[in-house]
């Protein structure tokens, strides 16, 4: 009998050591078991750790989404510029070459009227900036990592990244424009009878006619019977009394007055301006001719009045050549910087003509002073101060009433004082 319950006795402990081994093994904590179970008050049982590998599958997924983030936003300029960009969008349309596509408000729309509004619009995006950054962020609306907080000092740069873009689209698609091409051809006989006027000036007034007919009348692509009366009244329209006195001494009413040239010019530079803003294009044509009689030698008029007085008149041009008679009347200098006023292009004309062209200039380079100073020198009156959108006409000297209105005609889109 005591043997019996011996035997018992040693099969019950196996057991309990058993059951507890398994047990034992079931609330382990390591992490890769079924985790440890802590029994409530209740008798429910709540796991303590992820089971299985879930903790690495979830740094794992972390990872993921801070590569994917990194990749995608790498930094809070690029992620400005995104929603700037879109500040803009939605004001003004799509930077895009097909005309019609952005909306007329900001056909003529000014950077100050663009600042204000994409400062606005971020003012109202409290969205979390950058993802991978989200601390703090997720309860609530107005953290440190938002748009209206880290955006506003990226806005000046990418307004005027914004306009650059939408005038290269412009000139783009007004290059392409029908009204464009017309002007160009328009142009193409402007010049032709440009040259014709040139050589024909002081043939007779049907002569004249007939040959800028020929050359850009109205069966010539792009001319016009305007475009021949034009050139044929150059230099008779508003003629001054000197120039109508000379030719009724001389009996000839079909001759020039004095500076027609100088009108024959001015008639293709407004074509030349017809054409540069229907395409957005900045063609230059240096047509300022030289007077083609001698200066120096007395003109009719006052060689009969000093027949009739007695008194001769004096030489006053110098006996020596000028070797600088063919020097250009404005020079073109394009800025290596913005340059947003008349003011400040007026005072950098002024740095550029007093200061050595050795000078250090955030504005222009040595050669560009240089040829500047040299330019002045020999005769140049006018400077004509290009940026990236803009130009303006500064005068060095006095100039004549022909060259103010040559100057003008040419330079209409300009900014003058």
């Amino acid at each position: 009998m005591k043997k019996t319950f011996f035997a018992f006795g040693l099969m019950a402990c196996f057991c309990a050591s058993a059951a507890f081994a398994v047990s034992a093994g079931t609330v382990a904590t390591d992490s890769v078991s079924r985790g440890s179970a802590s029994y409530a008050a209740n008798g429910t049982t709540t796991n303590t750790v992820n089971r299985g590998y879930q903790g690495l599958a979830n740094a794992y997924v972390q990872n993921q989404r801070n590569t994917y983030y990194m990749v995608t936003q790498p930094d809070v300029d690029s992620a400005c510029r995104e929603k700037i960009y879109n500040c803009l969008a939605e004001y003004c349309g799509d930077v895009t070459v097909v005309p019609g596509q952005r909306t007329n408000r900001c056909q003529y729309a000014t950077e100050s009227e663009l600042y204000n509004y994409a400062l606005l619009c971020l003012q109202k995006d409290t969205s979390v900036l950058l993802p991978q950054y989200n601390t703090n962020t997720k309860t609530g609306t107005t953290g440190m990592n938002t748009a209206a907080r880290l955006c506003p000092p990226y806005v000046q740069q990418e307004v005027m990244s914004y306009l650059s873009m939408a005038n290269m689209a412009d000139e783009l698609s007004k290059s392409h424009s029908d009204l464009c091409l017309q002007r160009r051809q328009e142009l193409e006989a402007a010049m032709a009878c440009h040259s014709v006027a040139l050589a024909y000036g002081n043939e007779t007034t049907s002569m004249l006619t007939t040959q800028l007919t020929d050359a850009c009348g109205a069966g010539v692509p792009g001319g016009s019977a305007e475009m021949v009366t034009r050139f044929a009244n150059a230099g008779n329209v508003g003629a001054n009394v000197w120039g109508w006195a000379e030719k009724i001494l001389n009996l000839d009413m079909n001759q020039k007055g004095e500076d027609w040239q100088m009108a024959v010019d001015s008639v293709l530079a407004s074509y030349t301006n017809r054409m540069n803003l229907a395409c957005g294009d900045n063609l230059q044509i240096n047509t300022a001719s030289a007077s083609t009689s001698d200066s120096s030698q007395p003109s009719t008029l006052q060689t009969v009045a000093a027949l009739a007085t007695g008194v001769a008149f004096p030489n006053t041009a110098p006996n020596v050549e000028n070797p600088y008679e063919n020097q250009s009347l404005y020079m073109d200098v394009t800025t290596m910087s913005e340059v947003y006023d008349y003011n400040a292009a007026y005072q950098l004309v002024q740095a550029a003509m007093s200061n050595s062209a050795t000078t250090q200039n955030a504005f222009l380079t040595t050669a560009q002073l240089s040829s500047m100073q040299n330019a002045y020198i020999r005769g140049t009156k006018v400077f004509i101060i290009r940026d990236s959108a803009r130009c303006y006409i500064i005068p060095v000297q006095t100039m004549t009433t022909q060259e103010t209105n040559l100057i003008a005609q040419m330079f209409a889109s300009c900014i003058s004082k």
